[in-house]
This record gives structure tokens, sequence and C-alpha cells, in this order.
């Protein structure tokens, strides 16, 4: 019997989906009408044949309309299609999806996105990975969690449409050279949280990784999304700075808000740059802005590369020899240094480790060194010197110290000759019981523990750092004091020990003191964050000596008309010794404590113990 299908509203025909004699089955597509530029289906209320189609694509209809008439069986054969469709048999499978084919606008969005992968430039990945190199999509997949990488603005290209064809741009240009995501990476060490994060990566494969008009919107994006969302930054800094020949609008390019951003995020999470190969202006700002730099062996790292140095009539410099890495850990500018980028992606993820929280050790035996080690750490003789980070592996759980501008020790050669930065301070991370910690500690095989200008610097900023990320510190003090002379006036040392008092005062950390040997004048409060008595917790082991100066400078000024007055040279010198013997014993921990000034004096071996006792009634942060 016949079945009208009608208009359902005035409107357009678009698309006659259907021919005369066609069937169809209840719910298929007939036509389609259009109506305000969009195209609505108009579907069969029951299964039929097509008898007579009644318009024709173009004519306008009214509500109502006879579109087209189905001829639909007989209720008898309708009773009989419901018998055969409880009981319909083995049905012809469709096959899958793909045989089906795929609709044309997914298809370039497949094709377009497909260009974004390295396969897709195998030349340029050749070159990347002859170099000794990994490309940026690499170094994201090493570090963070498999799947969970959400990439922002792939589909952007370099900003040169006015010169280049689109295609060519689509192929040459993915992503305008900068990876930019979100994701979320595991624990360092079994047992703390997953971090979320944000992932900056230059890629050098493209137009030298350079900072492009496109590519500066999407890393403001990034930046900004960052910002609300409190997401610790990484940045993969290589690349050549600022890009001239980009189509721009305008006429300085000042107006770009990356490093604003960027340092708005500075202290309320974690920066941290990666720099492989040639890192140059604006790349290297990026990178310098950061909290810690982790840099390759081989790496240049400078605020302009060769064609801005050249331009400013300062010679001829091959990129190498811009900023090599003997320079940049000899000034400090430079954190850790590695060998390859596997090696810096590692480090990235021991660094996030420290913010992700304490580990739970439980009652394993091997999770933290021989407390009896420590006992012999500091020489009964006074003046016997030791090393320092003998006495910190001592301290801390097993593996756990990553040491920041410490001694290079990369490569074979690559090490001893290097200058280190501030040696005579040691600065880092690392775990006590599970617990991070920043650690600081003087280094007396370097002027005897005094604290010269490199090291106040140093000092200063892992104060801040340490703060900023709501770390606790352990000080381990040994240090006569700053450093005194000209030497010491010419590196500015008044305004650069100063600032160790400033950052100290500002701690809102817990801090716990040990005093290990020597804990002398202005230097030896400045460890302490201004006082004895601002630590969580300050405690001297046996071999501790305290004061207001070192004990032969204050013998020496002290008693000078009493020594002086003593013409027999060998008895002068005694009565020295036995006034400096009389001094030590004044300023011996023991002596010190009973008075009330520091809060204990300990068994060595107890030290990692008062720690975790200490930070225990710490309150949370």
């Amino acid at each position: 019997m016949p079945t009208d299908v009608v208009a359902p509203f005035a409107a357009t025909v678009a698309e006659i989906a259907v021919e005369v004699g066609a069937t169809v089955e209840e719910g298929q597509t007939l036509l389609f009408l259009e109506i305000m530029k969009m195209e609505q289906p108009v579907t069969a209320a029951t299964a039929g044949a097509v008898d007579r189609i009644s318009v024709e694509v173009g004519d306008t209809v009214e509500a109502g309309t006879v579109l087209l008439v189905l001829a639909t069986p007989e209720p008898s054969a309708l009773e009989s299609a419901a018998r055969q469709a409880d009981d319909p048999g083995p049905r012809a499978d469709p096959g899958p999806r793909a045989d089906r084919g795929t609709r044309g606008d997914l298809a370039r969005v497949h094709r377009r996105r497909a260009q974004l992968e390295d396969q897709a430039r195998p030349e340029d990945m050749a070159k990347r990975h002859g170099r000794g190199h990994r490309t940026a999509r690499e170094n994201i997949a090493d570090l963070v969690d498999e799947g969970s990488f959400s990439e922002y603005g792939g589909l952007v290209i370099a900003s040169q449409r006015s010169r280049r064809s689109l295609e060519d741009l689509q192929e040459r240009t993915p992503a305008d050279g900068m990876i930019t995501g979100t994701a979320t990476i595991g624990a360092a060490v079994h047992g703390a949280e997953r971090s979320r994060v944000a992932v900056v990566a230059y890629d050098y494969t493209v137009l030298a990784g350079t900072q492009g008009w496109a590519n500066h919107r999407k890393l403001d994006r990034l930046l900004d999304l960052a910002d609300r969302e409190a997401l610790p930054l990484i940045v993969f800094a290589e690349g050549g700075g600022g890009r001239p020949g980009d189509d721009y609008l305008g006429a300085s390019l000042l107006e770009a808000q990356a490093w604003e951003l960027l340092c708005r995020l500075s202290g309320r999470v974690p920066l941290l740059a990666v720099v492989n190969g040639r890192c140059f202006a604006g790349n290297a700002a990026l990178a310098g802005a950061c909290d810690v730099i982790i840099a390759t062996v081989g790496s240049s790292l400078g605020m302009a590369g060769p064609a801005m140095i050249e331009g400013g009539g300062l010679g001829s410099v091959h990129p190498d020899e811009v900023g090599p890495m003997h320079v940049q850990t000899a000034g400090g500018v430079v954190d850790v240094l590695v060998e390859d980028e596997a090696a810096a992606v590692a480090e990235v993820k021991r660094l996030l480790g420290f913010w992700q929280g304490p580990i739970d050790h439980g009652q394993d035996p091997g999770a933290g060194p021989d407390p009896e080690v420590l006992r012999d750490a500091v020489p009964e003789n006074r003046k016997r010197v030791y090393d320092m980070r003998d006495l910190l592996d001592g301290l801390v759980d097993p593996g756990s110290m990553l040491e920041l501008r410490g001694p290079v020790r990369v490569g074979d050669g690559a090490g001893g000759s290097w200058q280190e930065y501030a040696p005579g301070m040691a600065t880092g991370f690392a775990r006590i019981q599970g617990q991070p910690v920043g650690i600081l500690a003087n280094v007396p095989t370097h002027l005897g523990g005094a604290i010269d200008a490199e090291a106040a610097d140093s000092a200063t900023r892992h104060l801040q750092l340490c703060d900023s990320y709501r770390l606790p510190l352990v000080v381990v003090c040994d240090t006569p004091g700053f450093m005194v002379g000209p030497d010491a006036e010419r590196d500015g040392g008044v305004r650069r020990f100063s600032q160790m008092f400033l950052a100290g005062s500002r701690l809102t950390v817990p801090v716990i003191v040990v005093i290990a040997r020597k804990g002398y004048g202005l230097g030896a409060q400045a460890m302490m964050g201004g006082h004895l008595n601002v630590p969580l917790l300050t405690v001297a082991w046996p071999t501790a000596e305290l004061g207001p100066m070192g004990l032969e400078g204050a013998v020496s000024l002290g008693y000078r008309r009493e020594l002086e007055a003593i013409e027999d040279p060998v008895a002068r010198a005694a009565r020295e010794a036995e006034l400096i013997d009389e001094a030590y014993a004044a300023a011996g921990g023991l002596n010190v404590a009973s008075f009330g000034e520091i809060d204990d004096v300990i068994d060595p071996a107890d030290t990692r113990l008062r720690i975790v006792q200490a930070l225990a009634a710490a309150r949370p942060r």
C-alpha cells in the first residue's frame, strides 16, 4: 500500500538519495532538505520500495508537500517479516570499517597529521641521527608516560605564506619547528606521585629550531596554560633564536610575551631546560630563565649566534665556540652536564621526582647507608681535610644525590681539566629515608671551606630554589667564614655575601643544620639562614667548633700584645698554641651546647634519624 513521505518544514530539496524502484529500510535516509544553510535528512518511517519521486533537486517545498511515495508491504507480509526478524539466521559480515572507505574530510585530517611525524621526513631524520642526536618527538616520547602527550598547535606552519606554497609549508615546516603539549610523567622512583607537566620542544630539523611568529603564539598559549594549571614546564631549548623572514604584520616583534609569561611561572612550578647542540639568542634566554639547565657535552649555549656576533662587528665565531660547555659550566650557567639527550631526559625525571613527594621505603634495610660510616667522615685531627661528598654519600639515601653545578664528571677526559663553578659550595637534591630534601654544604677541600663570591651566589640561588618548591633544606656546615682580602672585594664580596642573608631570611621551609666541624663568623650564620636559632634543628658533631671568627685569628687578634711581649719565638709559639687549645675547648660543641646556643651534640651515626624526626615535627607545606 502507498505511503506518502512529506516535508516536515518549508525548505529546499538539496539531495535525493534514492531512485524509483529502490528498496529501503525503516530509518534509511531518502533525501535532504536544506534550511538555514544546513541540510536535514528525511528518513523512511517504514520499510518499502520507492514508488514515485515527486520533487527534484532545487525545488522549494512547503511543510506537508509530498516528496515521494513508498510502496509498503501488506500487513500479512509485515507479520512474516517480523517472524523472520525473531530468527534472522546468519547475516553477511559487513566487513571492517576500513573496507567501507574513509570519509573524505577525515582522510584529509589523517594525511595532514601524518606530515607531523618523523617518518614523513626520512632525510632530515637520517641527518639528525647521523649527528648522534635524537628528534624532538623522540625526546618527548622518552620523557612522558606512553599515550599521555596531548599536543597543542601541531597543525601550525611557518608564517611564510607570501613566498612559499601551502603544500611546501605543510611538508617542510611541521608545527612551525616547535612541539608543545601537556602530559604526565611517572615518578622517577617507585612510590611517588605522577606529575602533570607542560612540554616545549624546539625541532632543530625545522628551520634550525628558530622562533617564528606562529610558534611564538603557540609558546604563549602553552605558558599561559601552565600558569593557569600550575604545570611544571620542561623546555628542550635547542635552536637558533629569532627567525628573520616570517610574514609579520608589525615592525619590532618586541611584543612577544614568552619571557614575561615564563618568568611569571618562576617560583611557582619547576622550570627545567634541556640544552643539546646549538642554543642561541631567544632559545638561550628561555633556558636561562629556567631553574635548572641540563646540557649535553658537545653543546654550545649563548645569548647570540654567529650571525648576530658578526653583525655586531665582533668578528667571525664558529657556532661551537660561542658558548661551549667548559665555559658554561665554569660560569655556573649549566647546572648538570650529561653525555647525551637520553641522559638529559633521565635527569629531568630525577629532578621532577624530588618535587613529586616522598618515597616509602618501609623497613627495607638497604634503603639507607650504614650510619656508622659518618663517625669517621670527619677526621679527629681538626686540621686534616676530608671529602665532603663522601660525607654526603653517608648521609643521604644511596644513589639519590643529584648535585647542581658540581664537578664535571662526563666522558673520557672531559671532566678533570674543566673548571668547576663554586667548588667551595655543594648544592643539590637528595632523599633521606625517602624524604626529598635540598642539600647545601661547604667543601673544605677548597679554601678550607671559606665562602667566596661564587659559593655565595650558588648558595643564594639554592636557598631560593628550595624555598620556591617547598623542599626542606639540610645544611652541612664546615666554614671558617666568608673569604676576605682584596681579591674577594674585587669579586664583589660585600654585595654577593649579603645576598645569602636576604635569601635565608625569606625561607619558609624547614632548615636542619648539622655542624660537622667549623662554624665561624658571618659565613656560618649565612649557612644557617641568619643565626643559630633559625633552623628547625641545629645539631653539632663531636668535631664541631663554633665562634665569631676562626680560632687562630681570634687568638692572634685578641692576644696580640701579650704574644708580642714574649721575645723568645719558641716560647711565643708555645703560648699561642696554648691559647688556641683553650679557645678550641671554649668553641667545642659540648661547651656551646651547655649555653643552649645549639640544640644538641650528637653521635654522627644518629644524624639521619635526627633529621627524619625533625622533619616529622615540621608542619606540612
